[in-house]
């Protein structure tokens, strides 16, 4: 696991002493993404750079790593779990290996295959390749977007990429517009989907993509997909899935397993994290090393049920309470996001991931579970809303939408009103919107309304679903989701805050053979009668503890709607309604000053928003308002 970075010039460089320390700046900033090496390489007019977590092969395992004839070289962010199949592989058709690093297996890999090598790769990864005989830069990310990848092309012609967007930052070339329709996508979700950022002309490598940049062009491609689409036949008896998919679990579990550090696992008590926890503990001779968080606020506490795990398996079990103090950390999270990010349960994971961080150097975890199985009550309430979509157009376009637009903000069943009169999937996209299509006029002001017009975000997310052929109409769902939130936002947290802790996350669920069959159970199984993850509830009796597998769903969250009403009252309060903050022209203060209202006098719960907008703020303070280029350096934290 490491950070990667580096950049392409379109002429050699004028100065190799200047582009090694522009790469060495662009390694530094993401050190607590790999504290225990860096490496660089500058040629002609290229330059690769990384910083490494030593996991696999801790003493040969040094990057750059360069293939057969020194032409082909490789940085690279992951873990490729089928490494030692694919060397033996390789080595059946000549190639000589150096170390017993899994780097190395991808730079042969490019040798053999070219482009088509990420066909060959089980794991997690983003990586560049310099071909030094065709000239050409190669970069890829993984099937469904676990490690990052950020890209830009300056107006000089530069290639410049990297793990976090901070690396980027520090190339002299960057240019840090803030784009528009990331800003309000943030707004929207409370993530910039991909390939969006917060930034104009900078981009993510969408998952399942690669670039190649020769003679100065650059070609993306996608080579992997979610295979949500028709059956060419009937599946099999429930019986027969429910064995198969037992067997895929285990896999994908006893495959994250690898690795020459220890590893633990995150035990939230829900279904997902305490399969994985059962399946380590079947293929390990210590009892697994499990990490919990836990809040004092009982509503938000899980602990119960992951001590109900922990001995159930036996564990190593490690917790830690989160309590209110460490709301001064929120700083420290800007820093590492990069871009506005309104995630709240990132503060527990980054929490977990310190706890972690003082046993093992890896974990796994339950991520991926809920898009692949069917998993937030999100599903079932949207399907009660799809009832009404028979209703006829003029009824819900005509009388409800207007009439929802009437009535005034806060009204009993105006939200409601207004969900029911769009369409299926736009009814969805805004049950899952932060700020509304309905509220956003309150909120933005008229000029910032008409810079956003274009909705290019709302339109990125119905072209998703409109890619999905299957009859069943949640596969749409399930599929947008896998393609935005997941990426966006769960693997976007989990990532940051892990490495932010310089740890490693796995995530078995994501393992690309395991979701290319279950993309395949008729969803039915997964959403049955009102009860989520059926299937794999199913799966897992007799592993996993029954009332576990009888619990309500909670998500990994906080009491922010506590907090923002104690601890942080008065310093959101300070932050939304300052003359900095209103002077950006983005936001109505009368709406900002409603929000604040209702939410102190308990009238309705607009943690999600108020959390939306201080994050935001936040992140304009460090990233816009103290520095025109360079990413702020990330500061001395008392957390940290």
């Amino acid at each position: 696991m490491c950070g990667i970075a580096g950049f392409v010039s379109r002429d050699e460089h004028r100065d190799p002493h200047e582009a090694r320390a522009v790469l060495d700046s662009m390694c530094r900033v993401i050190a607590h993404r790999g504290p225990d090496d860096q490496g660089m390489m500058v040629d002609d007019r290229v330059a690769l750079g990384m910083r490494r977590l030593s996991i696999i092969d801790l003493a040969g395992g040094h990057q750059p790593i360069s293939g057969c004839d020194g032409a082909v070289t490789i940085v690279f962010n992951g873990e490729i779990y089928n490494y030692r199949d694919l060397q033996s592989e390789l080595e059946s058709r000549g190639h000589q290996f150096n170390t017993q690093a899994d780097t190395e297996t991808i730079v042969h890999a490019y040798e053999e295959y070219g482009a088509r090598c990420v066909d060959h790769l089980r794991g997690m990864f983003a990586f560049a390749i310099w071909d030094a005989h065709a000239r050409e830069l190669f970069i890829a990310r993984d099937r469904v977007g676990k490690k990052p990848l950020y890209y830009t092309i300056t107006p000089g012609g530069t290639l410049i990429f990297g793990s976090e967007l901070k690396s980027l930052r520090e190339h002299p070339e960057f240019r840090g517009e803030i784009n528009i329709e990331g800003l309000d996508a943030y707004l929207t979700f409370g993530y910039v989907p991909d390939p969006l950022t917060i930034f104009r002309d900078v981009h993510k490598l969408p998952p399942g993509h690669h670039l190649t940049l020769k003679d100065g062009s650059a070609c993306v491609e996608q080579y992997w997909d979610f295979p949500y689409q028709p059956r060419s036949q009937p599946f099999r008896s429930e019986e027969e899935c429910l064995e198969e998919l037992r067997t895929l679990l285990d896999e994908a579990v006893r495959t994250r397993l690898i690795a020459d550090v220890p590893l633990g696992a995150f035990l939230s008590g829900g279904v997902d994290s305490s399969a994985v926890v059962g399946l380590m503990a079947r293929h390990t001779s210590q009892p697994v090393k499990t990490f919990s968080i836990g809040f004092r606020e009982d509503s938000y506490d899980e602990l119960k049920y992951a001590r109900v795990a922990a001995k159930h398996f036996q564990t190593d079990h490690h917790e830690f309470i989160v309590t209110p103090d460490v709301c001064a950390i929120v700083d420290e999270l800007v820093w590492h996001f990069d871009e506005p990010f309104a995630d709240s349960s990132a503060i527990p994971t980054y929490m977990v991931s310190k706890l972690a961080r003082e046993h093992v150097k890896v974990v796994l975890s339950g991520d991926g579970g809920d898009e692949l199985f069917a998993g937030y009550t999100r599903y079932e309430t949207h399907r009660r809303h799809d009832s009404f979509a028979h209703l006829p157009r003029f009824v819900r376009r005509g009388l409800m939408q207007p009439l929802s637009r009437r009535l005034p903000h806060g009204a009993i069943g105006r939200n409601f009103l207004h969900q029911i009169g769009c369409g299926p999937l736009d009814s969805y996209l805004e049950q899952i919107s932060i700020f509304s299509r309905l509220n956003k006029p309150l909120l933005y002001t008229k000029d910032f309304q008409r810079q956003t017009d274009n909705g290019e975000a709302l339109a990125l997310f119905r072209d998703h679903a409109s890619r999905v052929r299957s009859p069943e109409a949640l596969n749409a769902i399930l599929y947008l989701d896998s393609k935005t939130y997941l990426p966006g936002d769960i693997l976007t947290k989990v990532d940051r805050m892990s490495m932010a802790a310089s740890l490693e996350a796995r995530a078995p669920f994501l393992d690309h053979k395991l979701i290319e069959f279950v993309t395949q159970i008729p969803s039915s199984l997964k959403l049955s009668g009102g009860e989520t993850k059926y299937i794999l509830k199913r799966a897992v009796q007799g592993l996993v503890p029954n009332e576990i597998l009888a619990r309500p769903k909670m998500g990994f969250g906080l009491p922010v709607q506590e907090w923002i009403n104690r601890e942080l009252r008065e310093r959101i309060h300070e932050t939304l309604m300052s003359q900095l903050a209103l002077q950006r022209g983005y936001f109505d203060p009368r709406y900002i000053n409603v929000l604040l209202d209702e939410h102190e006098r308990g009238r309705r719960d607009h943690s999600s928003a108020l959390w939306t907008l201080f994050m935001l703020e936040l992140w304009h303070q460090r990233y816009v308002d103290r520095g025109s280029g360079r990413a702020v350096r990330e500061p001395e934290f008392a957390y940290a």
